[in-house]
């Protein structure tokens, strides 16, 4: 399937574009249909978490069943047997043996369990995050979440007052100035946690230079603080690597998973070291838990998932179908005067538009109108996001290249 105009298409979308939505009625694999009937092909993939697709059998047949079973278990007191076989699975991703996990209910949720873990083990509250990173907006990640001032203002007198912003580095040079403003900051002594995405999701598909990510877990033991990876967005295949921190070389001390994990059930993790996870085990009795974390029907759905990205070798496609598409569509806008760039890794690609703040969200209405959906990222929505299925057929992605010139020629200089 491929993007249809229906009858009135463009004024439609115009005009929903506007009030700020298109509504959506129902979806299969990488097409998406909304209440008018008009068909888009999906690059947005629900912000990245629908790795394999809307709908895809394999997890819609996992969950069928787990729900026919067991709804709801008691959590830690009584788990379900889906639960203890998918957190042996995470903990089999993570690189050094005898890791532990907490299951959450949203990347949020396992950010969280990651900011208690350093607290536990290091007594220290500080965190160095940094600028353009989203973490989540429950109180502890959006203490953290650089990526617009206006989502942490309103809160601010509740938050971890302890947390250093530092510049998230496209090249070399910017990385050396994060490396030096990031030990000023673990110089205190007051830093437990330095939390970083490994390629910058929402903040615009950014890549850091080579080496940075492990001279930045370097700094942090030095220092005596934990190395948190936000894998939400690059985990899991999304930027061509089960775990994007491991293609730099780097062991994270905890690393979190989400988005993708359920296949588009609302499901995440936090995966540490033993011996950074025994910070749990103490008295009085300490936890990290919600009444749905770990539900059977969100586990069995997160083991099909994993099933289904092993069996359908969908990690190394992203990275081969991603380099083909960055490169064709780098190509295709080049002499574009809106683009500045094209930037990413496996599928999950930014095409940047330059300092001109909303420029993304009129490109967002112009790719609907040619039947796409995409997202947006950067501070000042300056980004286009691409983040497709990693399933999603190469003519689709074809026909989105051949079409980004004139939607992107049309917000001009």
């Amino acid at each position: 399937m491929g993007p249809a105009p229906g009858p009135g298409r463009a004024q439609r979308v115009k005009s929903e574009a506007a009030s700020g939505a298109i509504v959506l009625a129902t979806a299969k694999g990488s097409v998406l249909l909304d209440v008018d009937g008009n068909r888009y092909v999906d690059l947005a993939a629900g912000f990245g978490a629908l790795l394999l697709g809307h709908g895809h059998p394999s997890v819609l047949r996992a969950a069928g069943l787990a729900s026919e079973r067991l709804l709801l278990a008691l959590g830690d007191v009584h788990p379900s047997d889906a639960k203890i076989a998918l957190m042996e699975r995470l903990a089999a991703l993570y690189p050094e043996k005898g890791a532990r996990v907490i299951v959450g209910q949203s990347g949020a949720d396992a950010v969280t369990a990651a900011l208690k873990t350093a607290v536990l083990t290091t007594g220290r509250p500080g965190v160095v995050a940094f600028r353009g990173a989203y973490h989540g907006l429950s109180y502890a990640p959006l203490a953290a979440c650089g990526l617009r001032e206006g989502y942490r203002a309103p809160f601010a007198s509740q938050l971890n007052e302890r947390v250093t912003f530092v510049d998230y580095p496209g090249d070399a040079a910017a990385g050396a100035r994060a490396l030096e403003d990031a030990r000023r900051a673990l110089v205190s002594g007051d830093v437990g946690a330095v939390l970083v995405e490994p390629i910058l999701g929402r903040g615009g598909c950014v890549v850091p230079p080579p080496g940075f990510l492990g001279a930045l877990a370097t700094l942090a033991r030095e220092h005596g603080a934990l190395f948190v990876a936000d894998e939400i967005w690059t985990g899991l295949g999304r930027s061509g690597a089960l775990l994007r921190s491991q293609v730099e070389g780097v062991v994270a001390d905890v690393v979190c998973l989400g988005k993708g994990l359920g296949g588009g059930v609302p499901i995440s993790a936090c995966i540490g070291s033993d011996a950074v996870m025994q910070a749990w085990r103490r008295e009085p009795e300490v936890v990290h838990t919600s009444t749905f974390a770990g539900a059977p029907v969100a586990c069995a759905a997160a083991i099909a998932t994993l099933d289904t990205l092993s069996r359908e070798r969908l990690v190394a496609r992203a990275a081969d179908l991603g380099a083909r598409f960055a490169s064709a569509l780098a190509a295709e806008v080049a002499e574009v005067p809106a683009v500045a760039g094209v930037r990413g890794a496996g599928l999950m690609i930014g095409v940047d538009l330059g300092p001109r703040p909303g420029a993304a969200t009129l490109a967002l209405a112009r790719f609907l109108e040619a039947g796409y959906v995409v997202s947006t990222g950067g501070g000042g929505r300056e980004v286009v996001v691409l983040t497709p299925p990693l399933t999603i057929a190469e003519a689709q992605v074809d026909g989105f290249v051949a079409k980004a010139r004139a939607a992107l020629q049309s917000l001009g200089a």
